[in-house]
């Protein structure tokens, strides 16, 4: 018996995680951690109306969801002043990228990023054959010049970058990102991700611009509104691009459960203002944190802080080893030099607790494997 061959795409790509989750880590360590704090998730939970909501339609799982999510686009629409034609509702952020490379590059395509960005835009971008170019970060903020230069240069099909970034918890201002919009070459749109925006200065997004179909931006669920497990992002964009979508999504891909519990954490606006809250005092804990034991907390715009552990990549992964063999789950950056940084997720005060008491241990035993 024998199956068909692999596309000779499918074959040339490595198998591959782009992350791998914190419950495969316990289950080879055989224990759970005690502070979750590496993958961005929102400790602080979900609304408690988008929890009722859900456990509601739990009752009617039984039904597909709607496959338009006609009531959340419609209210998405309403609470950015824009139509329902300008949303598409997809399974995270995540899934929409894949659609959206899917829709827009083929083999062969040129594709720009910031070398060290978000890594699960290129693996779909190689999933579809495309040709990715990297550019730099410039300090610890993505380059938008060096992106447009790259982008130009190469005719790039789509330009990524994330507002505030990840990993690095840096951000630009409206101004700035509006400036590279505005200098986007001929046939390429820039990819905005702003999953973290919820959680960014006032300034840092620029205004929407419906018509405008060189620029489409994705938004999430799972961060400030503390729905990772549900999985609900949402791309904003010119009408035109928002139903190419159609051409080839999951029409059924969104659950109901998923699209109820967001709807109600949308309208949900004082929650959404006591996260925030919470989010800045652990950003500061974080901080603080970092510099009783001598590492510098970079800026943040996120729900996580970057810490520069003061060398090179090698020791920030002795950290990390040491901590996550203390029992606490966080992540670091891949690409230098921004790899001599760990980077930490906001958490409650237990959870920080744990990290506070883990860290010296963790930097006692890096330093004494590479000194």
């Amino acid at each position: 018996m024998t199956k068909p061959a692999l596309t000779p795409l499918a074959e040339s790509l490595p198998a591959s995680v782009p992350f791998v989750g914190p419950e495969a880590q316990e289950r080879q360590m055989g224990r759970a951690f005690t502070a979750r704090l590496g993958a961005n998730e929102s400790a602080f939970g979900p609304s408690p109306k988008a929890i009722a909501a859900m456990q509601k339609a739990a009752g009617e799982a039984w039904m597909y969801g709607d496959p338009e999510s006609h009531d959340l686009r419609h209210a998405l629409a309403a609470y950015h002043g824009i139509e329902p034609e300008n949303i598409m509702v997809g399974e995270g952020i995540d899934a929409l990228l894949g659609l959206l490379v899917r829709l827009y590059v083929g083999a062969g395509d040129a594709v720009v990023t910031s070398a060290g960005a978000y890594p699960t835009f290129n693996y779909h971008v190689a999933g579809f054959g495309g040709t990715l170019h990297t550019v730099p970060y410039s300090g610890d903020h993505e380059d938008p010049d060096a992106l447009i230069a790259k982008a130009t240069e190469v005719a790039a099909k789509l330009v990524y970058i994330a507002n505030p970034d990840n990993p690095m918890g840096s951000w630009h201002t409206a101004e700035v990102i509006q400036h590279m919009i505005n200098r986007l070459p001929s046939g390429c749109m820039l990819v905005l991700d702003e999953a973290y925006i919820d959680l960014a200065p006032d300034g840092t997004a620029p205004a929407i611009d419906p018509n405008a179909s060189n620029v489409i931006r994705m938004r999430t669920f799972s961060k400030a509104h503390g729905m990772a497990g549900a999985r609900v992002g949402y791309a904003i964009g010119s009408s035109e691009v928002i139903s190419g979508f159609n051409k080839v999504r999951n029409h059924f891909g969104m659950c109901r459960i998923s699209q109820e519990g967001a709807l109600a954490a949308l309208q949900d606006t004082g929650w959404l203002s006591h996260v925030r809250k919470e989010v800045a005092q652990a950003r500061n804990r974080i901080g603080a944190i970092a510099q009783a034991h001598g590492l510098h907390p970079l800026p943040s715009a996120t729900n996580f802080v970057t810490i520069d552990c003061g060398r090179g990549g090698d020791f920030a992964r002795a950290v990390l080893a040491a901590l996550v063999a203390e029992g606490i789950f966080v992540r670091m950056p891949f690409v230098p030099p921004q790899d001599r940084c760990i980077r930490v997720s906001c958490g409650t005060e237990a959870q920080l607790d744990a990290f506070a008491q883990a860290l010296p241990k963790a930097l006692a035993q890096a330093h004494e494997k590479l000194r």
